[in-house]
């Protein structure tokens, strides 16, 4: 990807949207005074940047993830084709001294002069497949009504325990268990019904759940973290993104701590993942004996977990790379060896 000739910077908002423009540092920086965060409001952005020269060829348009604020500027910018690069509000915010003043026009002035700074960093937005947006909102509605049906059994648990009972209260609460436990069972057969009517995510499926412990909704958030695999990643990669990559912390001969998985990420991912390492560890041979070796060798039963769970998203981008399906009992053959055994017969 070229460098530019121009770097703007969006703060977006629920209701406006603050830009600049810059072409170097330390330079004059063009500002539009504050738009609307609607289509219309849109046409004046474009026509602004049109003004000033700023054509899709020679412009990269930079904002801060702010979820669904910011998507419809994204579509439309991508539909002119413009270069839109969606980055990390903390990334952005760590890139500048904190002792100034903090407006929505300063934000736009520092989000293009990041846009400059690290230009060779930024990644390119481009619109999901319509199948998997559809099935991010429902895993996302599905860990809602998940989250109020945990809430309600708790409440419902500690109700019976009441020395005076409340009928009307407890047959309310078993009501809301049925009716969210109905609708999570709903979600789950829409989500198995798109990802089927796609023929490639249904391979793709099929790839993933072959493997011990991995299910349809852990394969379905696979996939839309990674877009359908259709994204450079790596095993590494998806550990790093949902925290399960262990961190090492030393400076010299006096700092120093264990290696740990740092504290944050989706938090879902990594509940399912944890599920699907305790799963393999039980089921999987071969798993089952490395979780019992390192047990008995003295280490965490949750760090020999995270491990397994780290190993098995090896696995799962190996096979997805190989387009092929998950064998049990395989075993991996050195090619050097291959090759001689070949020669002697």
């Amino acid at each position: 990807m070229n460098r530019p000739q121009y770097y703007v910077g969006v703060d977006v908002a629920a209701e406006t949207l603050a830009t600049s423009l810059l072409t170097e540092p330390g330079q004059g920086i063009l500002s539009l005074p504050e738009i609307a965060n609607t289509l219309d409001g849109f046409h004046v952005f474009e026509q602004w940047l049109i003004d000033h020269q700023a054509t899709p060829e020679n412009t990269i348009i930079c904002l801060e993830a702010t979820g669904v604020y910011g998507e419809a500027l994204c579509y439309y910018l991508c539909s002119k084709q413009y270069q839109v690069a969606v980055e990390p509000p903390l990334k952005v915010k760590r890139a500048f001294h904190q002792g100034t003043h903090k407006t929505d026009a300063v934000d736009a002035d520092h989000i293009a002069e990041y846009a400059h700074r690290f230009f060779d960093e930024l990644h390119l937005w481009t619109p999901p497949a319509p199948v998997l947006e559809q099935v991010k909102v429902l895993l996302s509605v599905r860990d809602h009504f998940i989250v109020q049906k945990t809430a309600n059994s708790n409440a419902l648990r500690a109700l019976e325990r009441k020395q005076h009972p409340t009928p009307i209260a407890t047959a309310m609460y078993r009501q809301t268990i049925e009716d969210l436990t109905e609708n999570i069972k709903s979600l789950d057969k829409e989500i198995k019904r798109l990802l089927d009517d796609n023929q490639s995510y249904r391979k793709l499926i099929a790839i993933l759940t072959s493997v011990t412990g991995i299910g349809m909704v852990f394969a379905a958030n696979l996939l839309v973290l990674t877009q359908g695999f259709t994204r450079p990643v790596s095993h590494k990669n998806i550990a790093s993104y949902a925290g399960v990559c262990p961190l090492q912390h030393t400076s010299g001969t006096s700092v120093y701590r264990k290696p740990r998985s740092r504290h944050f990420g989706p938090g879902t991912f990594r509940k399912l993942l944890y599920l699907a390492s305790l799963s393999i560890s039980t089921h999987n041979p071969q798993f089952r004996q490395y979780y019992l070796r390192k047990v008995a060798e003295g280490k965490p039963k949750r760090l020999v977990l995270n491990n397994i769970g780290n190993k098995l998203l090896k696995v799962v981008c190996a096979l997805v790379k190989e387009q092929s399906m998950f064998i049990p009992n395989y075993r991996s053959v050195n090619p050097h060896f291959l090759k001689i055994g070949l020669t002697l017969t």
